[in-house]
């Protein structure tokens, strides 16, 4: 039987403010909480909520036929809680129902996997800790920032706990190949591969109110046709989609929100079901190992990293900002961390790309900044200060040499406290027991001198008797022996 799987994808940035040169060394909030607000509080009432509440109805109507996966970022979900709780409950509703699986993915959307392993797991585990206190999920499926993925990367995947990954169907990775099949990494063969399928996707997301498509309009029944027409050996089509492709990109008067919530009826129609990742690749079994020698993403047409550092502008940025890994990493101080982790986001690098023609045009469309060249310079104004900031926390005139004796030294530190905190609770543990034992063995002492008085007492008696006895005769004995004498 064929098989949909679902992904929709949640993420927003906390977007720069205007950062001047002269702020450097004296405003360190860095953030425009006005465009945050207003543009979290668009997105989520024209699209984040209406596109929740309708994949709640669609579960309801087929009675779970429906299933679906969500992958969120973690400063997504912060705004979120900042700007529009009420889109929070409706997460959890949907988690509830048992038709949505909750996919990992890195808390900041940052590129850490590209050169930071440490701090890419480091968000991987804080976006799973998320979704396990608020929605009680413990993912087993990983969505890198972007979908970007290579080989070098299922293994630490794997070692996570992860038991399949969402990437990019990209054209020249496959070759004649299809993406519509389950596929295993070639470094690390437990690792599951689900492939996005391009074309069905940016059916939806880019080409639904395209008037000049050939095959304009876009319904439910066309759509679920393409799909049954696929070869019956391909078993499973993959469709991941940004969640605010329903009602904003593609907006409410187009009838998207009615292209989606058909889709269960006319599945059902053609055999058609839907499956969440883990069930893909638990009911799937893969057909092939695929490799991915350099890293492929869903942006733009190369399907590569190109988006973001694809010019000297983008390189030169995130050099700067990932110079700073381990110093920020071995720090205490939690704004910088958080700050750290802010700017990490890869829409920061995308707003610089200075790409032309269709590609050039979607990065302006999405971009708070006129050009990319002001998007350069307002963000290292912003990670000069932020880089000053951190050299407090670890002085620069501290070379590398000695700055990495130093963390060594800090990290022997930590190493050298924990063991004798563990030495201490052990000496506790043992000064605990002996105070037990010893009021056991006052215990014992004074119940066994209690058991002994009477005996004692009792044996006592009558040598007690006998000494009385002796003592009231011998004064009789002498007072007769003063007697005989006279």
């Amino acid at each position: 039987m064929k098989a949909i799987c679902f992904n929709f994808e949640i993420h927003q940035p906390f977007r720069l403010k205007r950062y001047r040169f002269f702020d450097i060394g004296k405003d360190h909030y860095y953030f425009d909480d006005f465009l945050n607000d207003d543009i979290v509080t668009r997105i989520a009432h024209n699209s984040y909520i209406p596109a929740a509440e309708t994949l709640l109805k669609m579960i309801k109507d087929s009675n779970g036929a429906f299933r679906c996966s969500i992958a969120m970022s973690g400063t997504a979900f912060e705004q979120f809680e900042l700007y529009v709780p009420e889109f929070i409950d409706l997460l959890k509703k949907l988690a509830d129902t048992g038709a949505v699986e909750f996919v990992a993915q890195p808390y900041a959307y940052s590129l850490a996997s590209l050169t930071d392993p440490e701090e890419f797991a480091s968000q991987i585990g804080a976006t799973c800790g998320l979704l396990k206190a608020r929605f009680g999920i413990e993912p087993k499926i990983v969505r890198n920032t972007e979908l970007i993925y290579f080989d070098d990367l299922a293994p630490q995947l794997v070692a996570m706990g992860f038991k399949g990954v969402l990437t990019e169907g990209a054209k020249h990775i496959l070759g004649w190949k299809s993406p519509n099949y389950v596929y295993k990494a070639i470094s690390a063969p437990d690792l599951k591969i689900l492939l996005r399928n391009s074309k069905l996707s940016d059916d939806i997301a880019f080409r639904f109110t395209d008037y000049s498509w050939n095959e304009f309009p876009l319904t439910a029944d066309k759509y679920m046709d393409w799909i049954a027409s696929t070869p019956v050996e391909e078993q499973i089509v993959n469709i991941y989609l940004n969640l605010e492709t329903f009602g904003d990109l593609q907006p409410a008067t187009s009838g998207i929100f009615q292209f989606l919530e058909a889709l269960p009826r006319f599945a059902a129609e053609k055999g058609v079901e839907f499956v969440t990742p883990s069930e893909a690749i638990a009911k799937i079994k893969p057909v092939d190992i695929l490799s991915v020698v350099h890293p492929i993403s869903s942006a733009d047409e190369a399907r590569d990293t190109s988006a973001w550092l694809g010019n000297r502008l983008q390189n030169e940025a995130f050099s700067k900002l990932y110079s700073a890994a381990e110093r920020v990493q071995k720090c205490d101080n939690r704004r910088l961390k958080k700050d750290w982790e802010y700017l990490q986001t890869c829409d920061h690098f995308f707003y610089m790309s200075t790409k032309r023609k269709a590609d050039g045009a979607m990065h302006s469309m999405f971009s708070p900044y006129e050009t990319p060249f002001q998007a350069f310079t307002n963000y290292m104004n912003v990670l000069a200060d932020f880089l000053m900031r951190v050299e407090e926390e670890f002085p620069s005139q501290v070379d590398n040499e000695e700055l990495n004796s130093l963390l060594t030294t800090i990290a022997n530190q930590g190493i050298e406290i924990e063991e004798l905190q563990k030495e201490l609770a052990s000496m506790r543990n043992n000064v605990e027991q002996y105070n037990i034992e010893h009021r056991l063995r006052e215990k014992d002492a004074k119940e066994a001198a209690s058991q002994e008085a009477p005996k004692a007492k009792k044996a006592a008696a009558p040598k007690a008797r006998k000494n009385a006895k002796t003592a009231e005769e011998k004064p009789k004995k002498a007072t007769a022996k003063k007697k005989a004498d006279k």
